[in-house]
């Protein structure tokens, strides 16, 4: 099994970064305890004050699919939609190693 990584940048409407960081950590909180997940950190940048990045990796493509599954997922997702001024952006990469890699 391959190890999946992804990076999403959501733009927040103006004023709603720190309201959609909120949901963010919500989903992250409850990632701690999806199988497979590994790492599930929400960002943000100075100077990009409108911006939120998670960076996440899973144990496998299908971890990452089930974890959409999740009691309490498709609600936090129903919070965030609102605050988002357009559809978030993702890039999908494959995680080779490093500090805090499992396995």
């Amino acid at each position: 099994m391959a190890k999946v990584g992804l990076y999403v940048k959501f733009r927040a409407q103006s004023g709603q970064r720190d309201a959609l960081v909120k949901v963010l950590l919500g989903a992250a909180d409850l990632m701690a305890g999806a199988p497979g997940c590994e790492l599930y950190v929400v960002n943000t940048a100075s100077g990009e004050e409108d911006m939120v990045w998670v960076t996440e990796i899973w144990r496998s493509a299908a971890d990452h699919e089930d974890s959409l599954s999740v009691a309490g997922v498709k609600e936090l997702i129903g919070q965030a939609m609102p605050l988002l001024a357009g559809p978030p952006e993702r890039i999908d990469v494959q995680p080779a190693g490093g500090v805090g890699m499992r396995g």
